[in-house]
């Protein structure tokens, strides 16, 4: 399944009339600048969807930090920024494919099947001479009908089962992680590491996206318990880009995701629902089908006390 496209591409069809172009830029270290940067220069006819503001639900108690909003809403949001499900949409960012690839995703959820991410970023674009204005496009509301795809998102009940059944597996026993609900401090001098040649064979696999300190709970910046859910293993999300920052071949990806069964269920999971996106996204081009988002993730999944968290590394 292909679903990018290059900066050469996009040039030539541009101005045509079923295409929409969107930028999501964003930073969470400073949430405004996305929209600045947009203002100050964009891609010509692109709209402006913002992170925090039209693609997450206010947060609240539960949800994690970027609150996957209900589907209605969602269609609601897309409708007013001139998206239908007749228009082919192209994404882009300049956050290494991260956001735009959450706004993919959300897209497909609804069942729009016409969504791509532009494979270059933003940056890229400019520095090849392509044009960028700051001109605001003229919106026209449409009606974007919603078509939930419930097959592509499980919920904390279900991850919590898939936790405690992959506890449970031969894999756990075999390879479980260095402490559950022990502090992260306890294993700052573990040498114990992830053998990353170990084929995971159990029918469903929970995949963590978080860079790889973060899931051995040795720091967290972000989220106010460091660790991961028991059973799962550890894909960082940067590790699907070529250092260019663009999407690896097709080839690169096989390789990259060699240790999972295409036939398996793969729930992937990362802080707040947004840098598991880019994971989803890869494994879907290479043929997986049964890939599944945790959007609350972490900062969800730690909401709820009882939960139990992990630290150190699992086969």
């Amino acid at each position: 399944m292909q679903n990018t496209v290059s900066i050469k591409w996009l040039l030539a069809r541009m101005f045509e009339p079923d295409l929409v172009i969107a930028d999501c830029r964003f930073w969470l270290n400073d949430p405004l600048a996305g929209r600045q940067k947009y203002a100050e220069s964009h891609i010509p006819r692109a709209i402006y969807l913002d992170l925090e503001e039209d693609l997450s639900s206010p947060v609240s108690t539960h949800g994690g930090r970027h609150p996957l909003p209900e589907s209605e809403q969602m269609a609601r949001i897309f409708g007013r920024a001139g998206l239908s499900q007749d228009d082919r949409i192209v994404i882009y960012d300049d956050n290494n494919g991260m956001n735009a690839s959450r706004l993919w995703w959300m897209l497909t959820y609804l069942g729009h099947n016409q969504v791509y991410i532009l494979e270059q970023d933003f940056s890229a674009w400019k520095q090849a001479g392509y044009p960028v204005t700051d001109e605001q496009p003229v919106i026209v509301p449409k009606t974007f009908e919603a078509r939930p795809q419930e097959d592509m998102v499980v919920d904390v009940d279900y991850v919590r089962q898939v936790s405690e059944r992959l506890l449970g597996s031969g894999r756990a026993n075999a390879g479980q992680a260095d402490s559950i609900n022990h502090t992260a401090a306890d294993h700052t001098n573990s040498s114990h590491e992830a053998d990353s040649t170990v084929h995971l064979n159990t029918p469903t696999v929970l995949i963590d996206s978080r860079a790889h300190n973060r899931y051995l709970g040795l720091e967290e910046h972000l989220d106010k318990k460091a660790g991961h859910i028991p059973g799962a293993v550890n894909f960082f999300w940067q590790d699907v880009l070529t250092e260019a920052g663009s999407l690896k071949s097709a080839e690169q990806l096989e390789e990259q995701f060699a240790r999972l069964d295409k036939e398996a269920e793969i729930i992937v999971y990362c802080g707040s629902g947004v840098s598991a996106c880019p994971n989803v996204f890869a494994l879907r081009q290479i043929g997986f089908e049964n890939v599944k988002l945790y959007p609350g993730s972490w900062s969800d999944w730690i909401s709820y006390e009882d939960n139990p968290v992990a630290t150190g590394n699992e086969v």
